[in-house]
C-alpha cells in the first residue's frame, strides 16, 4: 500500500526533509509489526543524522521514536496484536504515516496515556532513566548538575533525579526557562552559562557536585569538569553545541580522580527485557504523578523542516512532536 513519509536523499540543512509517497508492505514479515503512526518525536539525534555528523545510508526516513496503533503482525509475533496502542524508540523511519517495526521493540501504551504523551516519553524518558540509574547511579543525598534543564531531556532527568533523592542544580539560558526548570523540581537554577562552575562551587560549599549530566558538549565541557567534586562523574551524553575535542586523560586526574563516560541509549536498552523494565519504571512514576512530560509544540508531517529549525535554535521548552496522521 502507499503511504507518506519524510525522505532524506542528501545530507544537509532542514530543507532536505521532504515528504514523498512511499510503499508500505501489505503484510508484516516474521517478527515484525506494521504500525499506523500517530506522532513522531523530534530529537537532536535526528539533526545529527540529517547533517551527516552520524553518517546514514541514503536515502532514508528519519526519526526513531513515536507512537501509534498496530495494524498487522507477522509470523511468530506474540508481543503485540492488531489494535494495540504502542510506543517505541530506536526504530528507524518514524517520520512516516506507517512504520514497519520489530515487534520486540514496541512498548505497550496503557489507557490513560494519550498518543502525544506516549510519543514524548520513550527516548528522553529512557535516556533519563539510564543516565540516573546506570551512567552515574544517583544516591539519596547527592548533588548533581544537569545542563539545559528546560530542554526535553533536562526536564525529565531533573524529575528522575528528584525521585531518586538528589539535590538538583540546572543551567538554562533565560529567565522563562528558569521558571520551567523550577517547576520540574530543580533546587537551584543558574541562568546563563558563563562562569557556572564558580556558582556551582558556591552552592556546594566549594566541594562541587557528585555528577554532571552534560548534553551540551563543546561549550560547557571545561566548566563541567571544573564543577565536579573529587571522584565525581562526568556523564557526557550529547553535543548540542558541537562535539568535544579529544581529551587528555591526565585532565581527569588533575580534576580530582574524576570519571568520564560517554554513554548512548542503545547500549542500555539493547535487551528487550531491560528496555521494558526501564519503560515500566517511567510509566509507574507517571501514574503516581511524579513524572510529567511537557510537550512544547506539534507540527504537521510536512512541517518537519521547521521542527528541526526550532529544535536547533534551542529556543524550545520541552518536547517537539510531529503529527504523522
Amino acid at each position: 500500500m502507499e503511504s507518506t513519509a519524510i525522505v532524506i536523499r542528501e545530507q544537509g540543512g532542514p530543507e532536505v526533509l521532504r515528504p514523498e509517497r512511499v510503499d508500505v508492505p501489505s503484510e508484516a514479515g516474521p517478527g515484525e509489526a506494521i504500525v499506523e503512526t500517530a506522532y513522531a518525536g523530534v530529537n537532536f539525534l535526528d539533526i545529527y543524522q540529517r547533517e551527516g555528523r552520524y553518517p546514514m545510508e541514503l536515502p532514508y526516513v528519519p526519526g526513531s521514536e513515536g507512537s501509534g496503533r498496530v495494524v498487522a503482525v507477522g509470523e511468530g509475533v506474540t508481543e503485540v496484536e492488531p489494535g494495540d496502542r504502542v510506543a517505541w524508540e530506536s526504530v528507524p523511519g518514524s517520520y512516516a504515516r506507517h512504520l514497519v517495526a520489530p515487534a520486540a521493540r514496541l512498548l505497550p501504551v496503557p489507557d490513560g496515556v494519550d498518543d502525544a504523551q506516549a510519543a514524548a516519553l520513550p527516548l528522553q524518558g529512557l535516556t533519563a532513566h539510564y543516565l540516573a540509574t546506570d551512567s552515574h547511579p544517583i544516591r539519596k543525598g547527592e548533588t548533581v548538575l544537569i545542563h539545559a534543564g528546560a530542554g526535553g531531556t533536562g526536564l525529565v532527568l531533573t524529575q528522575v533525579a528528584k525521585i531518586l533523592g538528589a539535590t538538583v542544580i540546572t543551567t538554562v539560558s533565560t529567565d522563562e526557562k528558569a521558571e520551567i526548570s523550577r517547576e520540574a523540581g530543580a533546587d537551584h537554577v543558574l541562568v546563563g552559562y558563563d562562569g557556572f562552575d564558580g556558582r556551582v562551587r558556591d552552592l556546594t560549599g566549594g566541594l562541587g557536585v557528585h555528577a554532571v549530566y552534560d548534553g551540551v558538549g563543546q561549550s560547557t565541557f571545561d566548566r563541567s569538569l571544573a564543577s565536579l567534586r573529587r571522584r565525581g562523574t562526568f556523564v557526557l551524553f550529547g553535543g548540542a553545541s558541537g562535539p568535544v575535542p579529544p581529551v587528555d586523560p591526565m585532565r581527569l586526574a588533575a580534576a580530582g580522580s574524576v570519571k568520564l563516560t560517554r554513554p548512548t541509549l542503545n547500549d542500555f536498552v539493547a535487551d528487550p527485557d531491560e528496555l521494558r523494565f526501564r519503560y515500566r519504571d517511567l510509566l509507574d512514576w507517571a501514574f503516581l504523578g511524579q513524572l510529567k512530560i511537557r510537550v512544547h509544540a506539534e507540527y504537521a508531517l510536512e512541517d518537519a523542516a521547521q521542527a528541526h529549525r526550532d529544535l536547533a535554535g534551542r529556543g524550545t521548552i520541552g518536547k517537539l512532536l510531529i503529527r504523522t496522521n
